[in-house]
Parts: structure tokens; sequence; C-alpha cells
């Protein structure tokens, strides 16, 4: 399975040729049936054409609004490509965030009993169970299997009820936090920062939830499609004089660029689906469970600490 999160130079994992003939996140797929179909009408119109004899005013159906369809087409792509991008920053929000506030609540909250110290490592699960609950939340997933680990079973019968899981088990932190103020196992000041991280989790999830619940304006999709549709429908009137049978082949290609570009929008403008080119949710979760499970191993071992001359280890 492919890291996303790890860094290649082109020549080692994607090569030029390579990343030419892929299939897997190409829109080609999706276009290819439309290409095949304006092609068709494009063959149509050279044979009509050269039975005609060129007797037909073929070269008058010339009205193809080119600049405006280029400028929808760039605004279009844009738009959804700000959409992705603004979705992955969220995310990373999420990472930094999960981290940091996993690092403080381990380091200082403070164990006086042995119990403090399941209760602690309970609660800095939560973080990771409220990333895998918000990856759930914007594909409309329900399911609790990959919560079982990281929540109890009475909390897990809970979180089965709510309507928004991700800001339940924030609820749960945050919770447990002030729990361990009262119980002046933090001071204040170490409470306010991590709330504030805490409040930083729930802030990427209301980025996320206006980027999944604010779609692009109907009216301007559907004038757009309008216009694709003219401009591949009438694009090979324009040729068919000067090229005869290369207009086939010249309108499969123009088809397949300009269907190409809308497609691309359409796939990146929601960002936290299944398709290939959405954002590796599952595996941004994993990271963030590692590096706590690995957070908790560190702090589990800080007695060895007491026995070092320094704790930088020199």
């Amino acid at each position: 399975m492919t890291d996303p999160w790890r860094i290649f130079p082109m020549t080692d994992r994607q090569t030029w040729l390579n990343l030419t003939f892929t299939w897997r996140g190409s829109v080609l797929p999706a276009v290819l049936p439309r290409v095949v179909l304006y092609s068709g009408i494009a063959l149509v119109v050279v044979l009509t054409h050269n039975y005609s004899k060129g007797t037909l005013p073929f070269g008058l159906v010339t009205f193809t609004p080119d600049l405006v369809l280029g400028l929808l087409l760039v605004f279009r792509t844009n738009t959804a490509y700000e959409r992705f991008w603004e979705g992955r920053k969220a995310w990373g929000t999420v990472v930094n965030a999960s981290r940091n506030l996993a690092r403080q609540m381990l380091i200082l909250v403070e164990e006086h009993r042995p119990r403090d110290r399941q209760e602690k490592e309970q609660a800095v699960r939560w973080i990771t169970a409220y990333a895998i609950a918000l990856k759930q939340h914007l594909r409309g997933q329900s399911a609790l299997a990959e919560l079982q680990g990281l929540l109890p079973p009475d909390r897990l019968h809970l979180l089965a009820d709510m309507e928004h899981r991700p800001l339940g088990i924030a609820f749960w932190i945050g919770d447990y936090l002030r729990w361990q103020y009262q119980q002046q196992h933090l001071n204040a000041y170490q409470l306010t920062s991590m709330e504030q991280l805490l409040s930083q989790l729930i802030d990427a999830l209301g980025v996320c939830e206006r980027i999944l619940r604010t779609p692009q304006p109907l009216a301007y999709s559907v004038h757009l499609r309008h216009i694709l549709i003219l401009y591949c429908f009438f694009f090979p009137f324009r040729l068919v004089s000067q090229l005869s049978w290369g207009t086939v082949p010249a309108t499969a290609i123009a088809t397949f660029v300009v269907l190409g570009i809308e497609e691309i929008a359409l796939e990146i403008e929601n960002p936290f689906g299944l398709d290939p080119n959405d954002l590796p949710l599952d595996r941004i979760g994993q990271v963030i469970q590692r590096d706590i499970e690995e957070l908790i191993q560190l702090d589990s071992s800080h007695a060895l600490t007491e026995v070092l001359p320094n704790p930088l280890g020199s």
C-alpha cells in the first residue's frame, strides 16, 4: 500500500511514463464515454460534409464561446482546488492539535493513584477516537468497529445513539480535563492550553463541515455544463471544411481536454470521500493513532529518566 505521507523523488516511485499512462486516479474512465459520443458526432459531420461535397454551410456554424468557457473552467477548477486544499489544511490542524494535546495530557496531568494512569491513557486515546469519528462523520459512515479498543463499552453504547459523534467525544475530553483541574491535577494555565488545542480540533471540524455542506451553486454548474455541451457539439462543424477526416481525432482531443478539466473539479470539490483523488483520511487516522500510541509508550517508560543523571541523556 502506497504511503501518501512519504515523499519520494519522481524517479523512485512515479516515473513520468508511469504517471502518464496510469488509469487509477485519472479522469479518463469518467470522460471516455462522452469523448466517444462527440467523436461519433464528428464522424457524422464529416460523412455528411463529404457526401454533400461541401454544399452545406458548415462554416457558418462557428459560434463557440471559447473565452467564456475557458474563464468558467478556470474558475470552476480553482474553486474546487481551494475546497480540496482547505480540507487538507483542516486535517493538518487535526493532526498537529492531536499530537500536542496528547503530549500535554501525558506530561502535565499528574498521577496520584494507579487508576489515574489508566484514566489518562484512556482519555488520550479518545483523541484518536475523535479523528476516526470525524472521518466517519464526513463520509456518512456509522460503524463503530473502528472505535472499539479506543472507547470503553459504556461510551461506545452512548456514542451509538449520538447524531454528532465527534462533538460528543470532544465533550468527553473536555470533561476529563475539567475534572482533572477540579482534582488539582492541572493548574489553570495548563487547562487553558489544553482547552485551546481541543478548540482547534472542533474548529477543524467546522471547516470540514462547511466544505461538505456548501456545494457549488446549482445554477453555475448547470450553466457550465450547458456551455460544454454546446462547445463539444459544434466543435466539429468549425473544422470539417479544413481538416475533413482529421476532424474526428481533433474533436476527441478537444473534448477530452475540456471535459477532463470539469471532471477534475468534480473529483476534488468534496475531498472527504473514498475516490483515489480524495484526501487519504484512513491513512491520516492511522498516523494519528500511531503517534499517540508511541507517546503513550514513551510516557509509560518515564521512570527510566529517574535513574539517569540528565533527562537529556548526556
